[in-house]
């Protein structure tokens, strides 16, 4: 009988390492109220905490936070640190939830697949920010469009100029030479995180599969490139 209350507490002990950790604190430099989540939360209202967040502890785990509910608007992925300033998303987060390393593929992918119900990974609930209103999507154009790389660059607007092709994660454009060059950008597969700075920091903005003749605010800014799902 011990050796079964071990086993089981071995497991418990396991599995709580395993799970994710985030911790929310209302004021910059971990201070203030706070609240901690295991769990993806669509929408951080349901917690009292909507747009409250101004500093982060991720325990453990990579977590996508992002400005609107259901993980919509601009989103950016934090891995296990401190983040005492949240720039940009600082008192504008919504929503956020655990990612999973896809080994596969070397990137990251949504750890609650399950409950996933098809919302668009990087959809901005209608507000325009000078991206989703000039994405194509692929239902009006030929097949022919989904073939090729999973993600293209190109250095100039509406699809002109150099391109470069990626297939996985790129910690620095500078290693192809492109760093602060792209203008506009084709994804064929998965959904990818577009960040201004190197090693995914920065500003980012997630792309699902579309042809997007300009990139918004990132235009010309772009230092890194991963897929996230």
């Amino acid at each position: 009988m011990k050796r079964l209350f071990a086993a089981a507490a071995l497991l418990a002990t396991i599995n709580h390492v395993a799970a994710g950790e985030i911790s929310l604190y209302s004021q910059p430099d971990f201070r203030g109220p706070q609240v901690t989540v295991r769990d993806s939360v669509r929408n951080v209202t349901d917690l009292g905490f909507n747009d409250r967040a101004s500093s982060i502890v991720v325990g453990s785990g990579a977590w996508e936070v992002c400005e609107h509910k259901d993980f919509g608007g601009q989103c950016t992925v934090l891995e296990r640190g401190q983040y005492p300033n949240l720039g940009r998303l600082g008192n504008a987060i919504s929503s956020l939830r655990e990612l999973d390393r896809g080994h596969d593929r070397g990137g990251y992918r949504d750890r609650d697949d399950g409950r996933n119900d098809g919302r668009d990974h990087g959809r901005n609930d209608g507000r325009d920010d000078g991206r989703d209103g000039n994405r194509q999507g692929w239902r009006d154009r030929r097949d022919d469009d989904r073939r090729g790389p999973p993600v293209e660059l190109f250095s100039g607007r509406n699809f002109d100029g150099e391109r470069i092709e990626l297939a996985g994660d790129l910690r620095t454009l500078r290693a192809r030479d492109f760093n602060d060059r792209a203008g506009s950008l084709v994804v064929r597969e998965g959904q990818w995180q577009v960040c201004e700075h190197d090693d995914y920091r920065g500003r980012c903005e997630v792309f699902g599969p579309g042809r997007y003749p300009a990139l918004g605010g990132l235009n010309n800014l772009a230092s890194s490139v991963r897929r996230v799902r």
